[in-house]
């Protein structure tokens, strides 16, 4: 099975961070309103050293599961659909047969053209108008963090396969 391009781990990086920086200042945002009372000098240099190592502590962890998010992100064409794997602490499996294959997606959202990587979203006539999650839309085969030149390839045979597997059934 392929992997997912080596940037992709800073595209999932990136999507964490800003995920987490969306909660953190919801439930902590509170402590950025300045306070009146308290000046910068009254606080104790100790809770400055401990904020910024917990920072840099947390980025680290957000950084290893962007890197393992992207290490156990598998695909393939095989001879009867698209295959795909994910997860890291529990495993998704998906297999798409090429007759169910309605319509290949390119996404190049503003952070993928930054980072030089596509999102393919592979629709089928059963969740073209379901949304499945936050972030995924309306397909079902989803495959992020694939270059450029890759993923034009991989949608025109997805394509191919799927127009030849429709004209072997008859239809």
């Amino acid at each position: 099975m392929k992997k997912l391009h080596s940037r992709a781990t800073w595209l999932f990086f990136i999507n964490y961070f800003l995920r987490f920086l969306v909660v953190f200042i919801v439930l902590f945002g509170y402590a950025f309103i300045p306070n009146y009372y308290l000046s910068s000098a009254q606080l104790n240099p100790k809770y400055k050293f401990a904020f910024i190592a917990g920072a840099i502590g947390l980025l680290a962890l957000l950084f290893l599961w962007a890197w393992l998010t992207k290490h156990f992100y598998r695909y393939e064409l095989s001879k009867n659909g698209f295959k795909s794997e994910q997860g890291v602490l529990s495993k998704k499996y998906v297999t798409i047969p090429y007759d169910r294959i309605q319509n290949v997606d390119i996404h190049r959202g503003i952070l993928s053209r930054i980072i030089g990587l596509s999102d393919i979203q592979i629709q089928t006539a059963g969740t073209a108008g379901v949304s499945v999650g936050w972030a995924r839309g309306g397909s079902e085969g989803r495959l992020p963090g694939i270059g450029k030149d890759e993923a034009e390839k991989l949608r025109d045979e997805l394509i191919e396969r799927a127009k030849k597997s429709s004209k072997d059934q008859g239809l």
